[in-house]
């Protein structure tokens, strides 16, 4: 996945979710967070952080604040690279191998999964993707908040395994590097608990991280999991 004309910049603060002021070219920007997530631990006043031009200037916003640096870690924050990335990486063959059908945004009854694949011999299944942005001491955490949202995914895809589908849930670490991958019990435990129960269900769970630099972002090496 690649961004364009991208402007490295100073993060001042965040007044709400969707916007924040940082310091570029030596004035104070307005720029769209493309992720509505805490990021407490990533937004602190004096980071940097990397914009994208947007080429949109009938918009109030001109740039996306896509990545940031964490210490010594580039971070990407795009809430939208997740999908994408997959996406790629799962078109390439790195999924199930060379598929007959990738599909984004499918509805299955009164659920939407990311993506419906099919491939060889019949194989057919669901994909749940989750990007993941939050680290400590180089293991990383998902959700960095509570996201009965979340739970809901995960208990719909233990439903789609019922059903005779394959069922994924893929963790996309926005990151390069990290240790070990675990749900945030401390923040949302039943999260914690959903996962642990599709696991038992027998829904696949998946992380990996990403290659990351400020313009480009790519899926990278499997990360091990622990529940």
């Amino acid at each position: 996945m690649q961004y364009q004309n991208v402007k490295k910049a100073v993060f001042l603060r965040r007044p709400n979710r969707f916007i924040a002021q940082v310091e570029l070219d030596g004035a104070e920007e307005t720029v769209h967070v493309k992720n509505t997530g805490r990021c407490r631990e990533l937004l602190l006043p004096g980071a940097a952080v990397y914009l994208e031009d947007c080429g949109r200037p009938e918009r109030k916003t001109r740039y996306d604040l896509i990545a940031v640096e964490k210490g010594a870690r580039l971070i990407n924050m795009d809430a939208q690279a997740p999908n994408k990335v997959f996406g790629e990486w799962a078109a390439a063959g790195g999924f199930r191998g060379e598929l007959t059908l990738l599909r984004p945004e499918r509805v299955w009854g009164s659920s939407r999964f990311d993506f419906y694949w099919e491939g060889a011999e019949g194989r057919r299944g669901f994909v749940e993707v989750k990007g993941v942005t939050l680290e400590e001491g180089g293991d990383v955490y998902f959700p960095d908040a509570p996201t009965e949202r979340g739970v809901k995914h995960v208990e719909e895809l233990m439903a789609c395994r019922a059903a005779g589908y394959e069922a994924t849930l893929f963790l996309v670490v926005q990151m390069a590097h990290v240790g070990i991958w675990r749900p945030n019990d401390r923040t949302h435990p039943a999260f914690g608990a959903a996962v642990r129960r599709a696991a038992g269900a027998g829904v696949e769970i998946l992380c990996r991280d990403c290659e990351v630099t400020p313009e480009t972002i790519a899926m990278g090496k499997p990360v091990e999991i622990r529940l």
